[in-house]
């Protein structure tokens, strides 16, 4: 057997590797899609201060800014100290009252300040997020840091892991890092835990953009 032969097995074992390589980069590691949503259509943003707005003047928080971004109606569903947990027990009414064809899910900040697990935050979520499929609406969840003061000083807040494992768990979109880089900078806060007006205008603006990549909001 010449070197030529010899050198055939190895060059289809290679090629075969690359095809599996190309074929795994074009669809393992797509995040999942969302039908897109006209103008009009009914968005719930469903969470704690943060997403009620706390630390900015009314109209600032990021639904409203949203809601004038996309077009969309966007009912603001904030609750101030709110936790995954107590959250758990109001999504239903919530989703009766504003029939949403979105759900953009940001929890957790007030559970960490409570030392609750990640395991129970974990599983707090998981529920409000299958009550919102149920109730036929597509979710998207944003990431919470875990806040600490070593954090807050060094101006490193990463997300808390739950968030990508359950983002895995239930194939939903994950919106990870925007309260974190806001939290990180003095500049975009009114207080260590909250965002300013010029906080919550990027919030909106980073969560448009990650809809815009899951296919639920149009180019603007």
């Amino acid at each position: 057997m010449n070197a030529r032969k010899r050198e055939q097995p190895a060059v289809a074992i290679f090629r075969l590797l690359l095809l599996l390589a190309v074929a795994c980069l074009a669809g393992c590691d797509k995040s999942p899609r969302l039908a897109a949503l006209p103008a009009g259509s009914p968005v719930l943003a469903f969470g704690d201060s943060i997403t009620h707005g706390t630390g900015a003047g009314p109209g600032e928080d990021y639904p409203s800014q949203l809601a004038a971004s996309s077009g969309w109606r966007v009912h603001n569903a904030g609750v101030p100290g709110d936790t995954a947990a107590t959250a758990r027990e109001r999504i239903g009414d919530t989703l009766q009252a504003t029939r949403p064809r979105l759900v953009i899910v940001e929890l957790g900040g007030n559970d960490f300040l409570r030392r609750r697990s990640e395991a129970e935050v974990k599983e707090d979520l998981r529920a409000i997020v299958r009550a919102s499929r149920q109730a036929g609406a597509e979710v998207v969840l944003v990431a919470v840091p875990r806040l600490s003061l070593l954090g807050a000083i060094s101006g490193q807040l990463p997300d808390a892991k739950l968030y990508a494992e359950l983002a895995s768990e239930e194939k939903l979109p994950l919106l990870a890092g925007i309260v974190a880089g806001i939290l990180a900078d003095p500049k975009l806060k009114a207080d260590p835990i909250h965002p300013n007006a010029a906080g919550y205008r990027q919030m909106a603006s980073e969560i448009a953009t990650r809809l815009r990549d899951t296919g639920a909001l149009g180019k603007p």
